[in-house]
């Protein structure tokens, strides 16, 4: 393949730390070292220095409802250069505006699914009642979704959705994990206190993530401390709900940590856990295992297979705390169960690699790219034109 100009466009990148912005940064950097033109096409964070050479910022602004969140406000002169083609990973203004420009210019639009869409609702005040009467996150999905030239998504759990608002052939890629970055991170200050079990849990503070039941679970193994490595919105109401239970003692809010450390708090933990129902994949799984630390989570849709229940860890059903404290106690109450399961963990978390991943992103580009002359210049429904203003916003 001859080498590409790609634009990959995100409405969330470094600073901000999550599963979008590694698989990102990783698909750029494999695809920088076969020879392609990468642009990363992301929110403007005023106070942020890049040291990557592959971003392109555009314009943002406080999002009300989120504060530490950035939403990129794009316009007409915001995009001159043409890509060969645009690969959309978020679903907001950034996406919208990836999606418009192929269609502009005629180039293939590839698209990952990496976010259930109808369990974010709530962070539009009003959207959960208005797509319940009308349906609008399904129009919406069908729209960006619908007419993208490719649909990508990390495990086979989403495939129903796609196929629901019009994908006819969504193709599953898993998102990958860099374990050279994991291993390599440096010792840190022990943060569980001594003569506790260490459990972990990991993720961005929000309701949809369900770490109520992690702090449910903890309260039914009282030998156990949990260190919680993540920030957001949920974080004043999680030390809450770990006062009224009687643990907070037994809770550490470590916030957010550079991704070059976060491979020590693993290496630490002997158990993750994690109740989340909403995920396409849990890339925290993926990153947990790799380091050898067994899992018990939430069976559902992306998780799935994110977890080989019986051989890496355990799943449950959405909710059952009651089989997350009994799994958790059996690890923890058997050496040798804990010690199998930790080795079959590192194996299992290690099956997928960058260069693995950025090949089968680079398949699906090249048939897009071999069936993409036909395009319409049209814009989908629902997609809006950029907005005129060429003003600059900061915090």
């Amino acid at each position: 393949m001859k080498p590409l100009r790609v634009g990959l466009f995100t409405d969330t990148f470094l600073p901000d730390q999550n599963g979008i912005v590694t698989s990102v940064c990783l698909l750029s950097d494999e695809l920088r070292a076969r020879g392609h033109h990468v642009e990363v096409v992301a929110p403007d964070f005023p106070e942020h220095l890049d040291h990557r050479p592959d971003v392109r910022r555009v314009a943002s602004l406080r999002y009300a409802f989120l504060p530490t969140y950035r939403l990129a406000w794009p316009t007409r002169k915001s995009f001159e250069r043409k890509y060969d083609i645009v690969h959309t990973h978020t679903p907001l203004t950034l996406g919208l505006a990836g999606a418009r420009l192929a269609r502009k210019w005629r180039v293939p639009h590839v698209a990952t699914y990496h976010t259930h869409l109808a369990a974010y609702t709530h962070y539009v005040p009003g959207l959960h009642l208005v797509d319940q009467g009308v349906g609008l996150v399904r129009r919406y999905s069908a729209a960006l979704y619908g007419r993208a030239d490719a649909v990508i998504t990390p495990t086979s759990g989403m495939l129903d959705v796609l196929r629901a608002v019009g994908v006819q052939h969504p193709v599953v890629i898993p998102t990958s994990i860099e374990p050279r970055v994991l291993e390599a991170a440096p010792p840190i200050l022990n943060p569980w206190p001594g003569g506790t079990r260490r459990l972990l849990t990991v993720g961005r503070l929000a309701r949809e993530k369900r770490f109520d039941l992690v702090l449910d679970t903890l309260s039914e193994l009282p030998d156990a401390h949990l260190v919680v490595l993540g920030e957001g919105p949920e974080r004043g109401a999680l030390e809450q709900h770990a006062e009224g239970l009687g643990i907070r003692e037994r809770v550490t809010f470590v916030g957010v940590r550079p991704w070059t450390e976060i491979g020590a708090y693993y290496r630490l933990a002997e158990l993750f856990l994690f109740a989340s129902d909403t995920e396409t994949q849990g890339l925290v799984l993926q990153e947990a295992q790799l380091m050898g630390v067994p899992v018990v989570a939430v069976g559902a849709r992306g998780t799935l297979s994110g977890v080989q229940s019986g051989y890496s860890g355990y799943l449950v059903t959405p909710g059952d705390v009651g089989a997350l404290t009994r799994h958790a106690r059996s690890i923890l109450g058997d050496p040798g169960l804990w010690a199998r399961l930790s080795a079959q963990a590192r194996e299992f978390g290690g099956r997928t690699t960058p260069g693995g991943v950025a090949e089968q992103v680079l398949e699906v580009y090249g048939r897009v790219l071999g069936d993409g002359s036909d395009q319409e210049d049209e814009p989908a429904r629902f997609i809006p034109s950029f907005h005129r203003s060429s003003r600059v916003y900061g915090r």
